[in-house]
């Protein structure tokens, strides 16, 4: 008997009639989050297996507020790719690939202006930084600028892929992307391991900005047009302060928080939340295919008048059941998979901690989705809760954590309740985390429920 195999035809043919059955939305999705899981075999490899093996435990705490610093150096970047991202979807949506071009080469020149900057700062602030975390600078913090540059500029290209609808060539970087980053680790962190582990962080970038080249050959190769006018300098401007205003309070939130992980708690327990979150971050594999597609759709629903609250709503109940199926084995299993990791015996009494990441990173994606279709409609008026939970939330930690150096100066009911909800240990900080993003999410629940985020700014 010979088995019967599909031919080609046959496979593009049922390819063809679920994409009509999904909608197009729906089916980038599913190809997006395919390609990035593929990926996320050798990232879950170089994450939960190459760090932990050679980065030791006293360092091992020090990778995610390295991370952030990194990313607060680029934020006037990582801004101008935001601002960009909403232009550039704009002048897709037109066909005005001309001013496409010629906004892109504007961008990159203020690019190179804002990493001098980022040099000028970090050769004042990183030494002093990388103390507070307990690390020795070596060649670390040419590699943390490098790696913040290339990390800032790459959005800006698959930005473009985003709006372009060009999800395929994103599904084909996603998944080239993982080796290459494994490859630049193997060679450079026999050298340094840390250092390596920022080598490899930074190799990706690089590799998207080249392909993304070619991927957008097409569109880059028209003529340029004419795309400054006093009048869209003045949008991109308003754009550009918005986006900054966000990054810093944004940055700072996350640099504040990292860091007082790793200053405030043991070696081992600053390690034990770095395993726990490779395991928790598993749960948001769907939010990132999802939330890299819904910005352009949303964006057309947007200039439609239509209203967007059902795309949010059906993307959240999909992210929100994903991540429930992903935790259950953390319930009954988490001893069993710590035990396959390098030095899995340290980090196994930090297990308990990864149902409640998940379920922390599940509110978190709601606002996520929410934030992008509002992003994509061109409404910021969010902002003004947002950013206020970001400095508020960041300041009492600060407050919290170092009210010692001014116990004197305040009452002594007021240092008595510090003192006792200070983070000595990490369900501490995980409650902190909890009432925070809890917080927003209930915020965006109640503007769903009042409002149509349906109307784009003109």
């Amino acid at each position: 008997m010979v088995a019967f195999l599909p031919s080609i035809k046959d496979i593009r043919a049922t390819f063809t009639r679920l994409h009509a059955r999904l909608g197009d939305f729906w089916w980038y999705s599913l190809m997006l989050f395919c390609a990035c899981r593929a990926a996320d075999v050798l990232n879950a490899f170089v994450g939960l297996w190459l760090v932990p093996k050679y980065v030791d435990p006293s360092e091992l705490g020090a990778v995610m507020p390295l991370t952030q610093f990194a990313n607060f150096l680029a934020i006037p970047v990582a801004a101008f790719a935001n601002t960009f991202r909403n232009e550039l979807t704009r002048l897709s949506i037109a066909k005005e690939f001309g001013k496409l071009k010629t906004l892109m080469r504007g961008v990159f020149a203020a690019t190179a202006v804002f990493l001098f900057v980022a040099i000028v700062v970090a050769r004042f602030t990183l030494p002093l930084f990388l103390e507070r975390i307990r690390i020795v600078e070596g060649s670390l913090g040419l590699v943390i600028i490098a790696t913040s540059f290339v990390g800032a500029v790459a959005p800006i290209y698959s930005n473009a892929l985003q709006a372009l609808k060009k999800f395929k060539a994103q599904s084909l970087l996603s998944i080239v992307g993982a080796p290459v980053r494994l490859i630049a680790m193997l060679i450079a962190m026999p050298f340094r391991a840390i250092t390596g582990y920022f080598v490899g962080q930074a190799a990706v970038p690089v590799f998207t900005i080249g392909a993304s080249v070619i991927a957008l050959r097409k569109e880059l190769s028209v003529k340029a047009e004419p795309y400054w006018t006093r009048e869209t300098f003045k949008k991109f401007s308003a754009l550009l302060a918005i986006f900054l205003t966000w990054g810093i309070a944004t940055g700072f939130y996350n640099l504040v928080e990292s860091t007082i992980i790793r200053q405030r708690l043991p070696d081992l327990d600053s390690a034990g939340y770095y395993i726990a979150t490779r395991f928790s971050e598993i749960a948001n594999y769907l939010l990132c295919a999802i939330n890299f597609a819904i910005f352009p759709f949303a964006a057309e629903l947007a200039a439609r008048k239509n209203d967007l609250r059902p795309l949010i709503l059906k993307s959240t109940a999909a992210t929100c059941t994903f991540s429930a199926i992903v935790a259950l084995p953390f319930f009954f299993f988490r001893q069993h998979i710590f035990a396959i990791l390098p030095h899995g015996d340290q980090y196994v009494a930090y297990s308990w901690a990864i149902p409640w990441l998940i379920g922390i990173g599940t509110l978190l994606a709601f606002v996520t989705l929410y934030v992008t279709a509002e992003i994509s409609a061109n409404h910021f008026g969010f902002l003004k809760w947002y950013l206020s939970c970001d400095i508020i939330y960041a300041t009492l930690l600060l407050f919290v954590t170092g009210h010692g150096y001014f116990t004197s100066y305040i009452p002594s009911v007021w240092a008595d309740f510090l003192t006792k909800h200070n983070i000595y240990s990490l369900d501490t900080m995980l409650w902190w985390m909890t009432a925070v993003n809890g917080i927003k999410a209930i915020l965006c629940l109640l503007k769903i429920l009042t409002s149509r985020i349906n109307k784009a700014t003109q």
